[in-house]
């Protein structure tokens, strides 16, 4: 069963009933560690609204198994990662891994946990036409960058011979609005064109050489949806739910692959096998190689101090965390997330290890 997309961004909710106003009160210098409310919340946290339907899940299951209440809200990767930075919050979330400037910024340490993965889809609006089109990356590269400018280009139907492409032009819709999705797919364009890298670049918000922007993942669907002839990017969930088409890509080794939850698992599974235990997982795993990786796909991640002035909150985010990496992952795929391969939650339990708190020995 897939979730039902929704518009997250400013939602705020609470894995318990009762009172949700989270207050301030940070003590000066003490890294991210909110005040409950009114003894109702026992952790805060904010940032990335992607993975904010199984956040919610989580924890209103966590609070039904052990009575610990977790209040979110889903406000964006960067405003997760300015609450946290500021001390409101327990822990950040984001689907871009924190800057070196970012992090330079931070009260402390900020360990990074990849929670669950996703892939990006690229879609697009072509009446009539049934199958699935094929871009390598060099193609999709190029008509994100406006060098590709009508559906029929030679490039394209060298690729789809057996596709009825029309003589219409190519209308790009991205992002207008900083984004996760945005940086995930940006940097994949930076991994394959060295002309996109040495370009836009990538980034939660770039500066786009073509096209229309449309706000969240919901704006580039309905842009696409509404436009023939329109290609855009937008997370797989709110593809599949729109019933729009997505493309098939040339992986690095030179297989084409849908976007799918297995590619996604696929991709991280191969990046894991070459991470240490004390990495701080701010690693991309876009292009990855393997014969069955979708290669737009990525981590979304947890933010967390890796020392931590209260020890009842340490706990009880540690152990959060533990559950979720274990008992959360078997929940994911039902709501069109890609779980974590078993040698990356291996990784991510040694890493737990390091949070620290007064008292711990």
């Amino acid at each position: 069963m897939r979730r039902t997309i929704w518009a997250a961004t400013g939602l705020l909710f609470v894995a318990c009933s009762g009172g949700g106003d989270q207050q301030s009160g940070q003590a000066a210098g003490a890294p991210a560690q909110a005040a409950a409310t009114s003894g109702a919340v026992d952790l805060t946290g904010a940032g990335a609204t992607f993975p904010a339907p199984i956040y919610k899940k989580w924890f209103l299951d966590y609070a039904g198994t052990t009575g610990v209440k977790i209040n979110y809200q889903p406000i964006g990767s960067g405003g997760g990662i300015r609450q946290l930075t500021e001390g409101t919050v327990d822990f950040g979330a984001s689907d871009a891994p924190m800057s070196d400037a970012e992090m330079a910024a931070a009260k402390g340490k900020v360990l990074h946990f990849p929670t669950v993965i996703g892939a990006v889809a690229v879609t697009y609006n072509l009446p009539g036409e049934q199958q699935s089109l094929k871009f390598t990356p060099d193609v999709l590269a190029d008509i994100f960058l406006g060098k590709i400018t009508k559906w029929n280009d030679a490039r394209i139907t060298a690729l789809n011979p057996d596709a009825k492409l029309p003589d219409t032009d190519i209308l790009v819709v991205h992002r207008s609005d900083g984004s996760g999705t945005t940086f995930i797919f940006t940097d994949y364009l930076s991994s394959v064109s060295d002309a996109w890298k040495n370009g836009p670049g990538k980034g939660k918000d770039v500066q786009w050489p073509v096209g229309l922007g449309g706000k969240g993942n919901e704006g580039v669907t309905g842009q696409v949806k509404q436009t023939p002839g329109a290609i855009g990017y937008v997370e797989l969930a709110y593809a599949n739910e729109n019933h729009l088409p997505v493309a098939e890509l040339k992986n690095q080794s030179g297989n084409w692959v849908k976007p799918s939850l297995e590619g996604a698992t696929a991709c991280a599974a191969g990046v894991a096998q070459n991470l240490a235990a004390d990495t701080d997982f701010r690693v991309s795993i876009v292009n990855a190689p393997g014969a069955d990786v979708y290669p737009i796909s990525s981590f979304t991640w947890l933010l967390v101090y890796q020392n931590m002035d209260s020890a009842d909150k340490a706990k009880k985010l540690v152990d959060f965390i533990t559950w979720a990496l274990h008992d959360g992952e078997t929940e994911v795929a039902s709501l069109d997330y890609a779980p974590l391969p078993p040698n990356m939650v291996d990784l991510e339990m040694k890493q737990l290890q390091q949070v620290t708190y007064p008292g711990k020995m």
